[in-house]
């Protein structure tokens, strides 16, 4: 584990190591309480002398103080390790919230993208060749397209328009635009 206060990742591992930890202190703390206990419920406050000012006769001092002082360490090391919890819960509660904040944004700019509106289709793909360039790029029967080299839907008027690109182009690879209606992808 990292020092306390700092800023470096926090796994879910780690706090369930400083959760360990802290059931350990608080069982060794009850482990002295039991043993106050067994010494005439002494606790924590009762006095170890006599109305005289002689040591207690009934209980073992040495035990008792003993005790006493192990509760008070294990109770400041509780709560030092009760602020290491909380700072790594809240860590982990930050990193956990920037990470669903960030998946958020990029859904809403994906949501934008996929909701662009697009050109109407000038041709639909009725059939495709086997083995033809076409084929090969992926052009399938029912595909609409939107753009194919510099013919778009603008300037369209017939297909003797792509006949044209299409002899222009021997040798060269053309750029194809469409858009698969089924699957609702766009074609580059």
């Amino acid at each position: 584990m990292s020092e306390p206060g700092s800023t470096s990742a926090v796994s879910m591992r780690d706090v369930q190591q400083l959760i360990a930890r802290k059931d350990e202190i608080e069982a060794q703390i009850k482990a002295y309480y039991d043993v106050l206990e067994d010494q005439k419920n002494i606790g924590m406050e009762e006095t170890l002398v006599d109305r005289e000012g002689y040591p207690r006769a009934d209980i073992d001092i040495y035990q008792v103080r003993t005790a006493r002082h192990n509760i008070i360490c294990l109770q400041n090391d509780h709560k030092s390790i009760m602020k290491e919890i909380e700072e790594a819960l809240h860590n982990l509660h930050a990193r956990d919230k920037d990470k669903r904040q960030r998946d958020e944004a990029e859904a809403k700019v994906e949501a934008l993208q996929c909701n662009q509106t697009l050109p109407d289709a000038f041709a639909k793909v009725d059939a495709v060749t086997p083995g033809s360039p076409a084929s090969m790029c992926g052009l399938q029967v029912g595909d609409e397209i939107i753009a194919f080299g510099s013919v778009n839907t603008n300037n369209f008027q017939t297909l003797q328009n792509i006949a044209t690109v299409v002899q222009h182009s021997e040798g060269v690879s053309a750029h194809v635009k469409g858009l698969l209606l089924p699957q609702g992808k766009l074609i580059y």
